[in-house]
C-alpha cells in the first residue's frame, strides 16, 4: 500500500491500525443499535446520539474557527441529514427491533447498489460498464437468497418481512443522500459539515418520534445496562472516534483502500452479533453475504477508479449507520 498515494508521510502501520480500527468500530455500531432497542425507543434514542455528536463536532470546528456557515449550506445539510440521518440511520434504529443487527448489516451494505440504479438515470449520472450491470443483479439476488426462500417455506429462520422492507427504505434512503451530497453546497470543513448534518437530522428524529408518541416509552429507570452502553459507544466511537478516523484516513491514504470498510464492516456486524447477541449464523446469510459484498466490492472499486470525487459511502456517517 502506497501511503504517499495523497502526498502524506503517515506510516503504513498507522494507516493500517486506523483502517482495523474503523472496521471494528463502524462495524460493531449494527450490534450497539440492537442493544439500545431493547429498552430506549428508536427514533428518540437517535435522535439524541446525532444531536450531542453534531452539537460536538460543529462546536469543535467553530472552535477552530472554521467559517461560519451560510444559509445555503445550512439548507444542503438539512437536506442531506433528511436523507442520511432521518430517512437512513433512524430506519436502521426501528427496524433493528424486528431485525437481526446482523441481516440490517446486509441490507445496508446495499446502498452502492441503489446507488448504481439511480447514478444511471439521473441528470448527469454515469452510465454503467457491464461489471457493474451484472454487480447490481448479483446484489439483488443476495438479498433474494436472504429473504425470499425462508418466506417461501416458513422455515424457522425466516425473517422479518416489515423489517427488511423498512431497511431496504433505509438504504435507498442513503443512495438519494449521498447522491445529493456530491453537488450540494457544505463547507469546506467535513467535521463541521457533518456537525450540521447531525444537528438538523437530530431535530428530525426527535420530531419524528414525537409524533409516533415514543415520549411515552421513555423511563430511564427502565433502561438496560446495555442499552445505556450502546448507546455511549454509538455517540463516543460511532459518531467521533469512527469518523474522525476516517476523515484522516481519506487525507493519508488512497481512497480505494478507504472505501473497503463498506463491505468488511457487515463481516464484523455479522461475526458480533453471532458472538454477543446470539444471532444465528445460517448457510443461508453467508451466501446472501457472499452476493451482496462481493457485488460492492466490484461497483465500490468501479466507481473508485478513474474518478476524482471520493466514493460516495463517505457520506454514510457514522456507519450503520452507520
Amino acid at each position: 500500500m502506497n501511503s504517499t498515494a495523497k502526498g502524506s508521510s503517515a506510516s503504513g502501520y498507522a494507516i493500517w491500525s486506523a483502517l482495523i480500527a474503523l472496521y471494528i468500530v463502524w462495524g460493531s455500531t449494527y450490534l450497539a443499535i440492537r442493544f439500545v432497542v431493547e429498552s430506549m425507543p428508536p427514533f428518540l434514542a437517535a435522535g439524541f446520539r446525532f444531536l450531542i455528536a453534531g452539537a460536538v463536532l460543529y462546536a469543535f470546528s467553530r472552535l477552530r474557527r472554521e467559517k461560519k456557515p451560510v444559509r445555503v449550506e445550512w439548507r444542503s445539510a438539512a437536506i442531506v441529514g433528511l436523507f442520511l440521518i432521518v430517512g437512513g440511520n433512524g430506519a436502521v434504529m426501528w427496524a433493528e427491533q424486528r431485525v437481526a443487527s446482523g441481516i440490517a448489516s446486509l441490507m445496508i451494505a446495499s446502498v452502492p447498489l441503489w446507488i448504481a440504479l439511480l447514478d444511471t438515470i439521473r441528470p448527469g449520472g454515469r452510465r454503467p460498464d457491464r461489471w457493474v450491470i451484472l454487480s447490481v443483479i448479483a446484489g439483488f439476488i443476495g438479498i433474494i437468497i436472504l429473504v425470499g426462500p425462508s418466506q417461501m417455506v416458513g422455515s424457522e429462520d425466516q425473517v422479518d418481512l416489515v423489517g427488511i422492507a423498512v431497511l431496504l427504505f433505509a438504504a435507498y434512503s442513503w443512495a438519494i443522500g449521498s447522491l445529493y451530497n456530491r453537488g450540494a453546497q457544505l463547507p469546506d470543513s467535513p467535521l463541521l459539515a457533518t456537525g450540521m448534518q447531525m444537528l438538523v437530522g437530530s431535530l428530525g428524529l426527535i420530531i419524528l418520534g414525537t409524533v409516533v408518541g415514543e415520549w411515552s416509552r421513555v423511563n430511564p429507570a427502565e433502561f438496560t445496562t446495555n442499552s445505556l452502553l450502546g448507546f455511549g459507544f454509538l455517540v463516543i466511537f460511532g459518531s467521533w472516534v469512527g469518523f474522525a478516523s476516517y476523515i484522516w484516513l481519506l487525507r493519508v491514504a488512497p481512497t480505494t483502500l478507504v472505501s473497503t470498510y463498506a463491505y468488511v464492516n457487515p463481516l464484523v456486524a455479522i461475526m458480533l452479533g453471532s458472538l454477543l447477541a446470539g444471532e444465528a449464523l445460517t448457510s443461508r446469510v453467508l451466501l446472501a453475504a457472499l452476493f451482496i459484498l462481493g457485488s460492492v466490492v466490484v461497483i465500490t472499486m468501479s466507481q473508485s477508479v478513474g474518478s476524482k470525487a471520493a466514493p460516495v459511502e463517505e457520506t454514510q456517517l457514522a456507519g450503520g449507520n452507520d
